[in-house]
């Protein structure tokens, strides 16, 4: 594989581990054993068929999970622990041939895009838990793995467009944390009213 394509798919793989760390899993180890892309040799592993079939026996947990109100938001907050730092590492394999340095940046700049794209998840399931309804929860979640796949799919097919929709949706997930801590403020703000200040009690 060409350095574009490298990164392409090492940033893309930090990215969408933030949002389905399972489902990443599974599509790489999948795309590589029906021979669609050679992933670098330390991520041979990935498609073994013992690690494809626990990553989507995990996807199938996850894709359950994700669409309980309340309780996904639970998953999301054990899933910090798991998702960036396999994002990455996935990040750091995927750039196995680069010089040592840029593995290292490589790794950090896709655990920074797991750790935004986790965060950028969790804040909108707990946006989307305010509401009583809970199909926002089922398209949220089904939006995620759908942006998941189309993702790792570009950066195998069309990797300069990857390195442009990475950019993009770095950027989007920045204002869309902003609005979305806006909007839960205010709603604190109305659930838990804050007295404005008096003067002092006439004498």
């Amino acid at each position: 594989m060409q350095v574009p394509e490298l990164m392409a798919l090492a940033l893309a793989s930090g990215l969408a581990s933030g949002l389905n760390v399972y489902a990443s899993v599974a599509i790489l180890g999948l795309i590589q054993h029906a021979g669609w892309v050679a992933l670098p040799a330390p991520m041979d592993a990935m498609s073994h068929p013992w690690v494809i079939s626990v990553a989507l026996i995990l996807y199938l947990i996850e894709f359950v999970a994700d669409k309980i109100p309340y309780f996904d938001s639970v998953w999301d907050a054990v899933h910090t622990f798991i998702r960036i730092p396999i994002g990455a590492l996935l990040a750091g394999g995927m750039s196995s041939q680069f010089p040592g340095h840029w593995q290292v940046i490589m790794a950090m700049a896709g655990g920074f895009l797991a750790f935004q794209a986790h965060g950028t998840k969790a804040s909108l399931r707990l946006a989307a838990n305010a509401s009583p309804e809970p199909f926002s929860n089922w398209a949220l979640s089904i939006a995620e793995d759908v942006l998941v796949a189309v993702l790792l799919w570009f950066a195998v097919k069309h990797p300069y467009i990857t390195l442009y929709l990475v950019l993009v949706l770095t950027v989007a997930s920045f204002f869309l944390l902003r609005l979305i801590f806006r909007t839960l403020a205010k709603l604190w703000r109305k659930v838990f009213p804050i007295a404005g200040k008096q003067g002092p009690a006439p004498a």
